[in-house]
C-alpha cells in the first residue's frame, strides 16, 4: 500500500499538520524538522500529491461565507491550493439544506470536494458526493475522510476555568440546529459540568451570528446563570451586546466565553475569553488530504487538530456565588 502523509508524520515524529507544511509551506518549519519530514518521505516512498499531479479543480462548500470562521478557513484552503496552482470553486450554502444539496450535486462534477461543516444527514452527504474524491471538514461522518477541530480539550478547559472562578451555574448558548460541532461542544460542556457538580442550562438554538447571540441574551438572563459558554465568538459577542441592553455588564454581572478565537475576539473591550480553534491548519491539511484522495492515495478516516482556551477579560468571579 502506498505511504500516506499520516505515515510520514508518524515516521518523522511530528503532527500531520507539520508534515503537511513541509510540502506546502517549508519556510515555516525549522531546518531540522523539515529535514526529518523529507527524509521520512524518502524512506517511505511517499509522493507529495501537490507536486505529482496536474492542476485540479476543487469545490469548497461552506454553510455561510459571511461567517469569519469560514472566511479564515477559505483563505487557508485557497493559499494551500495555490501552492500547487489548483483552482477553487466556492459554494455558499447560506445555511439552506436545499441549496447545500444542489451544490453537492454540482460540485461532484469537479476533481474533488471539501465539505465544510455540512448540515445534511450523513447518508445524504455520502450519497450526494458519490464517487468524487472528498474530505469533510469540521464534522465527522463515518465512511468519509474527515478533518475536525477538537471539541474536547478546549471546551473542557473553559468549564474548568469558570469553575475555578467560582461559577456554579453555566448556560450554553446553542448554535444552528443540525450543527455537528454544536452537539459535540454541548456534550463536552455537559460532561464537564456534571463532573464538577455544576448546574447547566442549555439555551435554544440560534443562528451562528451576532444577531443569534442577541436573541439568546434574554434567555441567558432569565436562566440566572452566572456564566455563558457560546457556540462561537459571534454568538458570544451578540450575547454581550444583548446583555448590556438588558442592564447586565460583562464580566461584572455575567462571564461570557466564546469558541473559535476570531480576530475580533481580541480587539473588543472587554477582550473575549474563547477557545482557539486551529482554523488555518484545518484548511491546509484538508487540501493536502483531498489531493491525496484525488491521486488515489489511501488516507486515514480522521485527523483531529487541538483546541486551546485563551483567557481574556470577559470572564471573572461571579458577583454573588451560587449556593
Amino acid at each position: 500500500m502506498a505511504a500516506t502523509l499520516t505515515d510520514v508524520a508518524r515516521r518523522a515524529g511530528v503532527s500531520i499538520a507539520t508534515a503537511s507544511r513541509a510540502f506546502g509551506e517549508p519556510d515555516r518549519l525549522a531546518g531540522g524538522t523539515l529535514e526529518r519530514v523529507l527524509q521520512a518521505a524518502v524512506d517511505l516512498g511517499y509522493s507529495n500529491p501537490q507536486t505529482s499531479v496536474a492542476t485540479r479543480t476543487l469545490g469548497v462548500i461552506v454553510p455561510d461565507i459571511a461567517n469569519p470562521v469560514y472566511a479564515k478557513l477559505l483563505k487557508a484552503i485557497q493559499g494551500q491550493a495555490w501552492h500547487g496552482r489548483h483552482r477553487i470553486v466556492l459554494f455558499d450554502a447560506d445555511e439552506d439544506l436545499r441549496r447545500e444539496r444542489e451544490q453537492m450535486e454540482q460540485a461532484r462534477k469537479l476533481d474533488g470536494i471539501l465539505l465544510c461543516s455540512p448540515r445534511l444527514p450523513d447518508a445524504d452527504v455520502l450519497a450526494l458526493v458519490g464517487g468524487t474524491a472528498h474530505v469533510v471538514v469540521n464534522r465527522q461522518i463515518d465512511g468519509a475522510p474527515c478533518v475536525v477541530m477538537d471539541t474536547e480539550h478546549g471546551p473542557t478547559q473553559a468549564v474548568e476555568h469558570l469553575v475555578a472562578l467560582g461559577h456554579r451555574h453555566i448556560a450554553y448558548a446553542s448554535g444552528p440546529r443540525g450543527s455537528w460541532a454544536d452537539a459535540r461542544r454541548f456534550d463536552t460542556i455537559s460532561r464537564g459540568c456534571e463532573r464538577h457538580g455544576i448546574q447547566l442550562t442549555r439555551l435554544s438554538h440560534q443562528a451562528a451570528s451576532i444577531q443569534g447571540g442577541r436573541a439568546a441574551a434574554a434567555l441567558a438572563a432569565a436562566s440566572d446563570a452566572t456564566a455563558v459558554v457560546a457556540y462561537n465568538d459571534l454568538v458570544a459577542l451578540g450575547l454581550e451586546a444583548g446583555m448590556s441592553e438588558l442592564g447586565r455588564q460583562c464580566p461584572a454581572d455575567i462571564s461570557i466565553v466564546g469558541i473559535d478565537d476570531i480576530d475580533l475576539a481580541g480587539a473588543v473591550t472587554p477582550g473575549l475569553t474563547t477557545v482557539r480553534m486551529p482554523i488555518e491548519r484545518c484548511g491546509t491539511l484538508a487540501v493536502d488530504l483531498l489531493l491525496q484522495a484525488i491521486s488515489g492515495i489511501a488516507i486515514g478516516p480522521l485527523a483531529t487538530l487541538d483546541s486551546q482556551l485563551i483567557v481574556r477579560a470577559s470572564t471573572a468571579a461571579p458577583a454573588v456565588s451560587a449556593s
